[in-house]
């Protein structure tokens, strides 16, 4: 396998279907769409670089993470997919179809607009990364205990939990640290793309404050065949707290 290709799962079988995770995540963040999706869909689901086992690099934007799943696309030999992203993954996504347009069938973004976001929201969960990687906890509890300095949902810091292993004694991060605050800026970015022509759903939180009536604009200009379907009484993690809502929603939205 080439050392720069993604990590990723193939499950199931039938159309495809590419599952990308958000910021700190890792391919199986969407594992509760992907086990209702692979009854009738071949599931592709991917750790995006610096994330869960694929490659470590300080270069972290949206046009080299599209690039990234453009070759694996290629690598594996598939000529049309639906794409799923939430979050990060969803503009990774879209900014794959600004390179890939002939191998998109459908696009779906979970929660994610098209636009730069100013407010820096991760910067608590910053300085707990940073604290369990001084600190060199043993165990996952204690690593628990040094993330709760910082993190107060208890949510939040089991999720990143998920991405810790035992290496040399102690527990370290999966994803690359430094490589992701030294690109904070840019996955907060964005740069509009020429208009992607194909059928594209954005769903949102209702609870949510990452995708507004006032994105509406940037998001017809890039993505004129779209809509639009809020998931009711849920947040930014809509495929989490409602995944029967959303796979409804999918599902009605990729067999039309």
């Amino acid at each position: 396998m080439n050392p720069q290709q993604l990590n990723h799962t193939i499950q199931g079988q039938g159309p495809v279907i590419l599952l990308i995770h958000g910021l700190f995540g890792s391919l199986g963040n969407l594992g509760l769409l992907a086990r209702d999706l692979i009854a009738d869909h071949t599931v592709i689901s991917v750790d995006l670089r610096n994330h869960g086992q694929s490659f470590h690099s300080d270069i972290m934007d949206y046009p080299s993470m599209a690039a990234d799943l453009n070759q694996l696309l290629t690598d594996l030999n598939i000529t049309s997919a639906t794409i799923i992203g939430h979050s990060m993954g969803g503009k990774a996504a879209m900014a794959l179809s600004n390179i890939a347009t002939d191998k998109i069938n459908k696009l779906i973004v979970l929660d994610m607009a098209p636009i730069s976001y100013q407010e820096r929201r991760h910067d608590n969960v910053f300085a707990g990364l940073n604290a369990v990687i001084e600190n060199k906890p043993k165990t996952r509890k204690e690593a628990l205990h040094f993330l709760a300095q910082h993190i107060e949902l208890d949510g939040v810091r089991q999720f990143l939990a998920k991405s810790l292993q035992l290496q040399d004694g102690y527990m370290q991060w999966l994803f690359n640290v430094d490589g992701i605050i030294g690109n904070y800026h840019h996955i907060q970015s964005w740069t509009n793309i020429s208009p992607f022509l194909g059928e594209t759903l954005f769903l949102k939180g209702a609870n949510s404050d990452y995708l507004m009536p006032e994105h509406q604009s940037a998001i017809l200009e890039q993505f004129p065949n779209s809509k639009a379907h809020i998931i009711a009484n849920t947040g930014h993690w809509l495929h989490a707290e409602k995944p029967a809502e959303v796979l409804r929603s999918i599902r009605r939205f990729i067999t039309k």
